[in-house]
């Protein structure tokens, strides 16, 4: 008896949980549609235990699984080491390899102590082909030591937004020291190639299917191949670079423009040996998610952010017309997302009012992450007021 009444009270509370998810979703059929989209995104099968589908135009991410965890990212790594380089070097400037590069494991080069390279050959071989003293020498070429290097890897890192990156190696192999572990997140990774690909000269690297050199002395001849093979599978591949490591994992990251939509893909872990071709399908996977879901829209905000009137102190007129600098934003987005704006207004401007002041903020949200900012400006001019005397004394 007292079996039947727990298992009685066990399906009522079933379905009282029930009736309530469905007296919810009926009554709000935003939360309806919000639920559905969890559903379609859960049903993603991914795997790679941290994966980012970004829209590359506005950074945001449209999906994530496990985005914020820390993990090792292997020759990933190499992306940030390439933006660090092109950004304080010349394309011509000579390297000379040290015994520690020369001391790099497979994947190599296979440099000797002594010999001499140009910057920008040590690029393609570092992208092309992921040589780790390849990466080692850029590093020590551009900074004087590889922990210098990584300091500023780091910096730039922090400048871009990535707070949960740390980067040890310019190459991306396991490593540990007192601050902590050589590591990153999908997300962060996913940034990082964001900002790679406004480079051209990046890009142009990065998409080169072969390239041929030599060192300095003309001594040695090297010839290294592309090994993203995205770039063979499908059109539209803006730049890309893999890695693994046994921490790590098979990684990738990649930027692919599709056509006027361009997508970040991050993944971190898809797979371990010999499973070195999930991450092609993981990469398929979520561009089919973002090209089947979401479509540009253009946004008006004008009804949210109208014109206005801000009082003036001291001013040769009471109040200053104000207006939104932009009203329009063209944001990538599916049928389910909810776009609201937030703005503030000074209570008062102080005289003189230059024309074309920001005078206050404009932020849009995404389903309630900051997608876009504008700022509220002066229309007019508007000078101190002055008293009778000082208009007198003026003539």
């Amino acid at each position: 008896m007292n079996d039947w009444i727990k298992q009685m009270g066990q399906f009522l509370m079933v379905a009282l949980g029930i009736f309530c998810t469905l007296f919810i979703l009926i009554q709000n059929p935003a939360a309806a549609a919000e639920t559905g989209q969890q559903e379609e995104k859960e049903k993603l099968s991914l795997n790679a235990r941290a994966a980012v589908l970004m829209d590359a135009d506005s950074g945001r991410i449209l999906y994530g699984k496990n985005e914020t965890m820390v993990f090792p990212m292997a020759s990933t790594t190499k992306i940030m080491t390439l933006i660090v380089a092109l950004e304080n070097n010349e394309a011509d400037k000579i390297v000379t390899a040290s015994a520690y590069a020369a001391s790099m494991p497979k994947v190599h080069l296979g440099v000797q102590a002594g010999e001499r390279y140009r910057m920008e050959d040590l690029y393609y071989a570092m992208m092309l082909e992921s040589f780790n003293d390849a990466a080692v020498m850029i590093a020590e070429g551009t900074a004087g030591s590889v922990e210098a290097f990584a300091v500023m890897m780091n910096e730039k890192a922090v400048s871009l937004g990535c707070t949960q990156t740390y980067f040890i190696t310019p190459n991306g192999l396991d490593a540990v020291d007192e601050k902590g572990v050589h590591s990153s997140t999908a997300a962060d990774m996913a940034k990082i190639m964001r900002y790679a690909i406004q480079d051209e000269l990046f890009r142009q690297i990065t998409q080169t299917m072969h390239y041929a050199f030599t060192d300095c002395d003309g001594k040695r001849s090297f010839s290294v191949h592309n090994k993203n093979a995205l770039l063979t599978m499908m059109e539209g591949v803006l730049s890309g670079k893999t890695g693994y490591t046994a921490d790590a994992g098979y990684c990738y990251v990649c930027a692919v423009q599709k056509g006027d939509q361009t997508f970040i893909v991050s993944l971190l872990g898809s797979g371990w040996p010999p499973h070195k071709g999930y991450k092609w399908s993981d990469v398929q996977t979520l561009l089919d998610y973002g090209d089947k879901n979401y479509r540009y829209q253009t946004i008006d905000i004008s009804k949210e952010v109208p014109d206005r009137q801000v009082h003036v102190m001291n001013g040769e007129q009471d109040f200053a017309a104000v207006r939104a600098q932009e009203t329009n934003y063209r944001f990538l987005l599916s049928s389910e997302d909810k776009v609201h704006v937030e703005s503030v207004l000074p209570g008062q401007l102080e005289a003189p009012v230059e024309a074309g002041q920001p005078v206050g903020s404009i932020q849009v949200f995404v389903n309630g992450d900051l997608t876009a900012e504008n700022d509220y400006i002066t229309a007019d001019r508007i000078g101190i007021r002055r008293t009778w005397k000082e208009r007198l004394l003026r003539k």
